[in-house]
Formats: C-alpha cells, sequence, structure tokens
C-alpha cells in the first residue's frame, strides 16, 4: 500500500487498522472510550469483592459452627474430668470416714 501510495487510506486490504491520527494526544472519543473501559473495569472490581466476601461470610459461619461443636466437646470432656476426679475423692472420702470410724453412718458426704 505504501508502495503505491495509498497507504493510510488503504481500503483493500481485509481488517486494515489505519495508525492513530494524533499519537501521544487522547481525543475526546479516546477519552470516552476510556472512561466507559475504567467503569466496566471497576464494575467487574466490584463484583469480585462481593464474591469473595459472601465466601469470607459463609466461611465465618461455618467456622462459627465448628468453634461451637468444639466448645461442646471440650464441655463434655470437661465434665468427664470432674467426674472421674469427684469419684476419685468419692473415695478418698470414703476410706477416711472408714479410718475415723465413721463408716457407715456419715451424713458428711454427700449422697452416701
Amino acid at each position: 500500500c505504501k508502495e503505491v501510495g495509498a497507504y493510510p487510506k488503504c481500503g483493500g486490504c481485509v481488517g486494515f487498522a489505519p495508525p492513530d491520527s494524533t499519537p501521544g494526544v487522547m481525543t475526546w472519543e479516546e477519552l470516552l472510550e476510556h472512561m466507559d473501559n475504567l467503569e466496566d473495569w471497576g464494575q467487574d472490581l466490584i463484583k469480585g469483592w462481593h464474591k469473595k466476601a459472601s465466601q469470607l461470610q459463609t466461611a465465618s459461619s461455618k467456622e462459627q459452627h465448628t468453634e461451637q461443636q468444639a466448645e461442646q466437646s471440650c464441655s463434655e470432656a470437661d465434665l468427664a474430668h470432674r467426674v472421674q476426679f469427684q469419684n476419685k475423692l468419692a473415695g478418698i472420702c470414703e476410706d477416711m470416714c472408714k479410718e475415723a470410724g465413721a463408716y457407715p453412718k456419715s451424713g458428711a458426704c454427700v449422697g452416701f
């Protein structure tokens, strides 16, 4: 096209895009197109943030449920240890009452 003098007004080439007529300077049309692109980009970014926030909220509620289950498990384990400790004390208390001669008449032991 350059050799025959048709460049840059070449119409014979398929998909030909003429060079920028104002290199290094942004025209109003280019500015408006750029602003549209920024708007689309910003909206896509916000959609991604909403999606991420939703995932975090879902994960947070799952973690909260897991924490509640863990707390319940800890409470159950604590109760089991307390029962073992009280049973151990009950045996010691009974032995002490026997040594003092108060067994089986002792009213000091609850549930005796």
